[in-house]
């Protein structure tokens, strides 16, 4: 289904801030609570919001390491393709993972505790997988910007 503004409004809001109730988006949305309420549950169950989580604080978790890793394959069969995935979406210190255009295969954000953990992460996972080539390591040093919200008022 397409979506309405009124829609695009309730998931802004909802990116924004997750916890916010039925009856606060609606006000903010002008309209009354159970139809706010029914038109969120619409948007969960065709799946325009994927799921509600709390986003962390790394730097208080003692994660401040950032990496992003730039992966080139040996092969690029189909075999070899879904064994790198399947080993990457197990590692947990991986958060994202891209095919991409270029000159790598891959393009991966990494976090860890700092540059001894990422070392370690490198030598015992990454380096361990067998049709991984090439990696190349970028270290974020400065945060500038940081956001899960997607660019929803484009779509208004």
């Amino acid at each position: 289904m397409k979506l309405t503004p009124i829609d695009i409004k309730i998931l802004a809001l909802l990116q924004c801030d997750a916890s916010l109730t039925a009856a606060e988006i609606a006000e903010q949305v002008n309209l009354s609570a159970s139809p706010c309420w029914r038109r969120i549950n619409r948007l969960e169950k065709e799946g325009w919001i994927d799921k509600k989580v709390a986003l962390l604080n790394i730097e208080k978790l003692g994660m401040g390491l950032v990496v992003f890793a730039r992966i080139r394959l040996s092969k690029n069969d189909e075999a070899s393709l879904q064994s790198f995935e399947a080993q990457v979406r197990s590692f947990a210190e991986v958060v994202e993972c891209y095919t991409v255009t270029g000159s790598a295969d891959y393009f991966l954000k990494i976090i860890t505790r700092d540059i001894k953990h990422y070392d370690r992460f490198l030598r015992r996972h990454l380096l361990q997988i067998p049709t991984v080539r090439d990696i190349n390591s970028n270290v974020a040093v400065t945060q500038i910007k940081y956001t899960t919200e997607l660019p929803l008022a484009t779509q208004l």
